[in-house]
């Protein structure tokens, strides 16, 4: 099979891009990434020597590199490319308006064009807004995004809707939980909390830190794409989470009590604009129809991302500077290049 993976040098594609290359030798994957502040090649750093990896640099809005690369031979497109951090969404909701909702239009296109077999949208459990106490979203709970990242991604995910009942679409759906795990941006919660605990550095918390969130390893996350991939229908929606529901506060608490460090480092802050409260994900339909679960337990996979963060500090320093990206696209953009020479 031949995929091509949108926003691949980011957290969640370049996981996907190993995992799919790890499991499947005879696979292709074409990375196709703009190279934002979070797109990384680190992130497939060892990919580059794999007869079966290519990655290109471009725009997904882009309609011209988006049609030639799908153009190469691609059967099926998996998009992660996004705009995901909602504070900044909310100081300007521009280019998250341009890259989830043009951008994936732009696909869209080309895809249809292209006769693609295979879409997947990889959206995400904030296009339902917030929870009370109780219950969890299905696949039939109505939209309500309460900012401007998740307004963005619900806009998306109607997009492929439409295309779907409009031109008989093979479009795909998925909306998951909270992602953590290796390669991810430290602005995010987990790795900001890591990163910061191990400089000594306070930890903000937002409000009274009791957010709740379902939190999901990374490679439970591309276990379940996988799933979608191979037997998931067309026109559907699912859901993806590990029913883990924790508060932003016991995230910090767990990942003080790891690194040896005291609970004074956490600091209260002024909560954001239309912070949502409380997200759950009711997965039965993934579990049942594709015979899937998460398998790394919370406690198992917030070590292993501890270690990481702790054992790749050159990574995160080389992140938060935005050393790579000014090197690596000062070299894109003198000559062509490969990425093992980039790398």
């Amino acid at each position: 099979m031949r995929l091509l993976v949108t926003g691949g040098a980011g957290f969640i594609g370049s996981n996907f891009t190993r995992y799919i290359l790890g499991r499947y030798p005879d696979y292709r994957v074409i990375v196709l990434d703009k190279l934002t502040y979070a797109g990384n090649l680190e992130n497939l750093a060892g990919l580059e020597s794999n007869p079966h990896f290519r990655f290109q640099r471009g725009d997904i809005c882009d309609g011209d590199i988006v049609g030639q690369t799908i153009g190469t031979g691609v059967d099926a497109v998996l998009n992660f490319a996004a705009e995901s951090h909602v504070d900044r969404s909310i100081l300007d909701p521009s280019d998250f308006a341009r890259t989830n909702i043009t951008g994936t239009l732009s696909l869209l296109e080309a895809c249809r064009r292209l006769k693609v077999a295979r879409f997947i949208q990889i959206s995400t459990d904030e296009v339902y807004g917030t929870l009370g106490a109780t219950g969890a979203f299905a696949e039939q709970s109505p939209l309500l995004p309460n900012s401007p990242y998740a307004a963005s991604k619900a806009a998306a995910d109607l997009l492929v809707r439409s295309y779907y009942h409009t031109y008989g679409f093979p479009g795909i759906i998925t909306r998951c939980s909270n992602n953590y795990g290796p390669y991810q941006f430290p602005e995010k919660l987990i790795p900001l909390l890591i990163t910061n605990a191990v400089a000594g550095m306070r930890l903000p918390m937002y409000g009274d830190g009791m957010h709740v969130r379902d939190w999901i390893h990374v490679l439970d996350h591309c276990s379940a794409l996988d799933c979608v991939l191979q037997r998931g229908r067309a026109g559907e929606v699912y859901n993806i989470g590990a029913r883990r529901e924790t508060p932003n506060l016991e995230i910090a608490r767990a990942v003080l009590r790891a690194l040896g460090k005291s609970e004074d480092l956490i600091t209260f802050v002024t909560d954001r604009p239309g912070h949502d409260r409380r997200y759950a994900i009711d997965s039965s339909k993934m579990e049942n129809e594709l015979a899937w679960k998460p398998a790394v337990p919370f406690e198992d996979g917030i070590r292993r991302t501890i270690d990481w963060y702790v054992e790749n500090e050159g990574w995160v320093a080389r992140v938060r500077s935005g050393t790579y990206q000014t090197y690596y696209r000062r070299m894109y953009e003198n000559r062509q290049q490969t990425l093992s020479e980039l790398l």
